[in-house]
């Protein structure tokens, strides 16, 4: 079995985002350079404290990927702290995420690349809640897996791009290892403490990209958590290796697909996420049993 180490240390600067003060946004990956992380096209660490007042945000629409959303610090209301939203978008869907009242909240957004075939599939909406996440938890590590499998535990998530998403709690100097096709391509974002991989150590704030192993096969990772622990956010999945066209909240194969996506958008044909058929949302809140 092939061992993974780390490849490229990210170093990711905040910045105000667009929801105006109180919002604190983060882009792990930004989006300029698919072919290196592909099937991930962006992910945003957004942290919220906002006071409540006038509306901030909106509905918008989404086409051509699948949104990935884990909420590390939920608000009890429409984000629930440890679940996972996934919203495939396929060939258009419009959601809303507006705020009025005073919210404190971070979640980590992915977007995840559709396979060429799914790309324009029907919208779906999958959650699962935190108390159907399996969950390995002993008295020093607690792993969730939230996407694909980790320490014999498998979730129920339903892909249509393989990937993996565990997230690991780490208590001082816990050794556990995670294996993955080598084919993955694949990064950890540490959120508490720090992390070493073989030698090389990743801290808060930080992200840690895999190596890319030539051989095909299986491969794995052990990481060791740091003097203060660790928690860290496993993100791995099978790179498409196809081309993207990527413009505002639409992705595509060509540009003539985002000129289309805009004209379907503003003609009404996009689908709003509250409006989808049961049959095309699945809930997951509690083990085994989808609500």
């Amino acid at each position: 079995m092939i061992q993974r180490k780390v490849e490229t240390i990210g170093i990711h600067p905040s910045h105000q985002g667009f929801l105006g003060q109180g919002h604190l946004a983060t882009a792990v990956i930004d989006g300029s350079n698919f072919e290196e992380t592909d099937p991930f096209i962006l992910l945003m660490d957004d942290n919220l404290d906002l006071p409540g007042g006038p509306p901030v945000g909106g509905p918008h629409p989404h086409a051509g990927f699948e949104t990935v959303t884990l909420v590390l610090q939920g608000n009890d209301t429409n984000f629930k702290t440890g679940s996972l939203e996934v919203m495939t978008a396929g060939r258009g869907i419009v959601h809303t995420e507006e705020i009025t009242a005073k919210t404190k909240l971070r979640i980590l957004q992915l977007w995840l690349v559709l396979p060429p075939e799914k790309r324009w599939a029907e919208p779906f909406f999958q959650q699962i809640l935190l108390g159907a996440v399996p969950t390995l938890k002993t008295a020093n590590r607690e792993v969730r897996v939230y996407s694909g499998s980790s320490q014999g535990l498998t979730s129920p998530l339903q892909n249509n791009a393989p990937f993996t998403l565990v997230d690991f709690s780490l208590e001082k100097g816990v050794e556990i290892t995670q294996e993955l096709p080598a084919s993955y391509n694949g990064f950890i974002y540490l959120i508490e403490g720090a992390v070493i991989i073989d030698e090389t150590k990743i801290e808060k704030g930080q992200s840690g990209w895999l190596d890319r192993p030539d051989q095909a096969g299986n491969s794995f990772i052990t990481f060791k958590a740091g003097d203060q622990g660790a928690r860290f956010v496993l993100y791995a999945g099978k790179p498409q290796k196809a081309s993207i066209v990527s413009h505002g909240p639409f992705i595509g194969d060509t540009q003539d697909d985002i000129v289309r996506l805009y004209q379907e958008y503003r003609q009404g044909k996009m689908p709003h996420l509250n409006n989808l058929a049961e049959s095309s949302k699945i809930k997951y809140g509690n083990k085994d049993r989808p609500s």
